[in-house]
């Protein structure tokens, strides 16, 4: 886990994400590498530009979580840092309790 400057910590973990740009007609179908309350880092060989706004789904279990998010950070050829800037009270609520067992010793 990693707080570092993003107020929240972040789990290794992939899960499935499909992100969608304004404009574009497919959605990018990936995984998360990390995941937080706050974002999530993708790893994807084409990158999208900073500042770049998404329609986010998440799939944490069996639930389906959509938020609205901008792209944060851009390493060629490696990868996306992506921030939620919209997100449903109960959508946050399920991803707070997700992370949560995800953290938890087994």
């Amino acid at each position: 886990m990693d707080k570092e400057k993003r107020g929240s910590n972040r789990v290794k973990m992939r899960v499935p994400v499909e992100l969608q740009s304004e404009g574009s007609k497919s959605p990018i179908r990936t995984e998360t590498a990390d995941l937080s309350l706050t974002g999530f880092y993708v790893e994807m060989m084409f990158n999208l530009n900073v500042g770049t706004p998404l329609d986010i789904k998440l799939q944490i279990g069996d639930t389906t979580v959509l938020t609205i998010g901008r792209v944060v950070t851009c390493d060629p050829t490696v990868g996306n840092g992506i921030s939620f800037t919209k997100m449903l009270p109960e959508d946050r609520q399920e991803l707070a309790i997700f992370l949560q067992a995800a953290e938890a010793p087994e």
